[in-house]
């Protein structure tokens, strides 16, 4: 797996509910970073999605966690650190060991 890859696709076990994750991240991406700003592209019950500098994307997805609270995913390509800020930002469930990289995927022809 390339270290890029690994980079793109970041979660966080948070104790926020869903709809205060994605209200959280609006107000992160279109607000709070000047350098690189973005604007809501599309956004449903359950992701939001940022256009910013070059098109590039930022995308947030959340989920109810099994254990109680939101599981939080955030996907780019090149905004990786401006989704890490973000998501240090909401409260951790208590047992969660932060930010994280999902499991490894398979690269392509593995």
């Amino acid at each position: 797996m390339s270290m890029q890859s690994a980079r793109t696709i970041q979660e966080l076990h948070t104790t926020l509910p869903p709809d205060e994750v994605l209200a959280r991240a609006h107000e992160f991406f279109t607000r709070r970073n000047n350098l690189y700003a973005t604007f809501i592209d599309r956004e449903g019950p359950a992701f939001a999605t940022f256009r910013g500098q070059g098109g590039e994307e930022i995308a947030i997805g959340v989920a109810p966690a099994p254990a109680g609270g939101t599981l939080v995913t955030g996907s780019t390509y090149l905004f990786d650190m401006q989704v890490a800020r973000f998501l240090v930002t909401l409260p951790p469930a208590p047992g969660s060991t932060g930010v994280a990289a999902p499991a490894a995927l398979p690269e392509a022809g593995e």
